[in-house]
């Protein structure tokens, strides 16, 4: 696919200056190892995307590069300005995933939109779920949202849902943190087995096996050095201009 670069630029940097909106649509690339650079030369093509680079601390050793688009004809432009076949120029150990964002699954958007930008780690589940089991792990989402909130978790995150490039039940879970810390407080603010939200969501993941094929959680750090970011994102912050 390719991208008129004569597209307004503001289109695609419109997450960085409407930071409560989360992006609906973004296109992952994933390769293994380790990277010196970006993927794709978006500097060189003045690529009109907010892009978060991401080195895994967990798992095997692989980088993301996570693509923040408006639209579909969004990821043609870019690809267009990068005067490029689609992601011809990644090596062939490479993954690319298109995914659309789920608002109603996701856990209070709009704060994890603001917090991409202050985000030093990345926290990701990868969930696979069973051929007409969507209502089922829907409710799981909603109680761990009820649940979250009862005690006012300040864990925000996006739910994508994968559309191109794996099993057409795959959703990606992003959660962005600004330090490890928040994984020592999400321990201490552990609600309650007791409360009746957290009991309705013990129940459900009890069906989880019926429900997942596979879960995946991965650990991220995000690197300023493979990352692409306008000024309006940055906002002046001395991380992502080290």
């Amino acid at each position: 696919m390719k991208l008129l670069l004569s597209l307004p630029l503001l289109c695609c940097s419109a997450f960085s200056q409407g930071a409560a909106v989360p992006p609906p649509i973004v296109q992952i690339v994933a390769m293994p190892g380790d990277a010196g650079g970006p993927a794709r030369s978006y500097a060189n093509g003045r690529a009109a995307v907010d892009v978060l680079g991401l080195s895994a601390t967990t798992g095997i050793r692989q980088v993301w590069w996570i693509e923040m688009h408006p639209t579909f004809a969004g990821i043609e432009a870019l690809d267009r300005a990068l005067n490029l076949p689609a992601l011809g120029n990644l090596n062939g150990g490479a993954r690319v995933m298109i995914a659309v964002l789920q608002p109603g699954w996701s856990y209070r958007p709009e704060e994890a939109a603001r917090s991409l930008s202050k985000a030093r780690y990345m926290r990701v589940a990868i969930h696979r779920i069973g051929l007409g089991k969507e209502a089922e792990f829907g409710e799981m989402v909603r109680l761990r949202k009820v649940t979250s909130d009862s005690v006012n978790l300040d864990r925000p995150d996006l739910i994508y849902h994968v559309v191109s490039g794996d099993d057409s039940g795959t959703y990606i879970v992003l959660s962005p943190l600004s330090s490890l810390a928040m994984l020592d407080e999400e321990v201490a603010d552990a609600p309650a087995s007791v409360a009746p939200a957290a009991e309705a969501l013990a129940k459900a993941q009890s069906n989880a096996a019926a429900i997942e094929i596979s879960r995946e959680h991965l650990l991220f750090q995000v690197d300023p050095r493979l990352s692409y970011v306008s000024d309006a994102f940055a906002a002046g912050d001395s991380f992502w201009r080290p």
